[in-house]
């Protein structure tokens, strides 16, 4: 569709705008059917051609009737158009904020390589990631919260602390964390779907852990809880090392939904014949080292289970957890013939966990890699006991309320 103007300036600087953009002699036109008067097709007229005199455009005009009259105005000299309208020229704005994004900065060489992207993005007057040459005071900060995870700045660390050590605001990270994960998605790996506080805190950055949930016949070192007999125990995941096995559990099952977590200590296994953990979506760094406490505790014959949605952020969690424990793991109510039977198909298209042929997710995983494929959420199905030869069963009407 025709570019229409009345203001000879936006046109000329449109003109500009699609050059940046890669359109080699954009075109634009009168809007003769919108001008206000007479005098401002006048004024119009006179600006372009004071333009077309400059060397900057030229003007294709009407014939017949309309030989009068300015058909389309074609970009000639940018650089002309440029010094006409008094502009700086993106590739130069762009070079000027490129600079003092990096400035002085001691980068990884992938870091330097994103912000080659990023300038080359703004040399084509295009944004990236929301931010523009305007913004790259701010975005420096990104770089520098990346480069300081990659240098392992961030471990141990809460959110808060970690931005206010490194740049010195404690909500720098908040604000710039959409940046700061697609800055090191290229670099390490991180759940693509997840959302960037969640894909942070898969590597361990984190406002405070989230307690450790486990239920099962567990006491605390110097405490027995035999007599209490809660429904589960919460500790700070640093303290995982003081849960004891009162006897070994038939089972050690993780679960990523609460609600799943609370119907499965609940209904499945009343008895707590297994160990069940509530991971909290994905894992935080504390609570994968809490795993590995607690998959090193148990007999190297326990089966180890874990229990997501059916969807591809499944599939990352349940690969989290694998490598965290160090251990062969199966998945609980993930199958594809589950996902067959139950699911739909997913409004959008994600990527699933890149793992080993070995891993016990890889089956699902090439599933839902494949056209066609539907995905369920947990809280879609009845509990059991893993290893259970009953079909899943979808929750029923009546199922306990959580």
């Amino acid at each position: 569709m025709p570019r229409l103007f009345t203001d000879a300036r936006q046109l000329l600087g449109d003109l500009l705008d699609r050059f940046e953009a890669g359109t080699a002699s954009p075109i634009g036109y009168p809007d003769y059917g919108a001008f206000a008067s007479v005098v401002a097709a006048d004024a119009f007229l006179k600006e372009v051609s004071r333009a077309e005199e400059a060397g900057a455009v030229s003007l294709t005009r009407g014939r017949g009737p309309k030989r009068n009259e300015i058909a389309h105005v074609r970009l000639v000299s940018a650089e002309t158009l440029y010094r006409y309208l008094g502009r700086t020229p993106a590739p130069k704005i762009a070079e000027d904020a490129a600079a003092r994004l990096v400035d002085g900065l001691d980068l990884d060489a992938r870091l330097m390589d994103q912000a080659s992207a990023i300038a080359a993005a703004w040399s084509r007057a295009k944004t990236w990631s929301a931010f523009s040459p305007a913004d790259a005071d701010r975005l420096r900060d990104a770089f520098v919260l990346a480069q300081a995870i990659l240098d392992g700045k961030h471990v141990n660390v809460d959110y808060r602390t970690f931005s206010r050590r490194i740049v010195g605001d404690s909500k720098t990270l908040e604000r710039l964390e959409g940046a700061v994960v697609r800055l090191l998605g290229g670099i390490i790996e991180l759940p693509p779907e997840a959302r960037p506080r969640a894909a942070l805190r898969a590597i361990g950055l984190e406002r405070f852990a989230p307690p450790l949930l486990i239920a099962g016949r567990v006491d605390l070192a110097g405490a027995d809880l035999s007599a209490a007999s809660p429904l589960y125990l919460g500790v700070a995941p640093n303290e995982a090392n003081r849960i004891r096995f009162r006897d070994p559990p038939a089972y050690l099952l993780t679960i990523e939904n609460f609600a799943s977590f609370s119907r499965h200590i609940i209904e499945a296994d009343p008895a707590r014949l297994g160990a069940t953990v509530y991971v909290g979506g994905y894992p935080s760094l504390a609570t994968q080292q809490a795993l590995r406490v607690l998959a090193e505790a148990i007999p190297n014959d326990t089966p180890i289970f874990h229990w997501s949605d059916i969807d591809p952020d499944g599939t990352w969690i349940f690969r989290t957890v694998e490598q965290a424990v160090g251990r062969s793991i199966r998945p609980h109510l993930m199958t594809p013939e589950i996902a067959e039977a139950f699911g739909d198909a997913p409004s959008l298209k994600a990527s699933p966990a890149r793992c080993p042929p070995e891993s016990g997710i890889a089956m699902l995983a090439a599933y839902l890699a494949g056209e066609g494929a539907k995905t369920l959420e947990q809280e879609e199905l009845d509990p059991k006991l893993p290893g259970m030869q009953a079909p899943a069963q979808k929750v029923s009407s009546d199922a306990t309320a959580v």
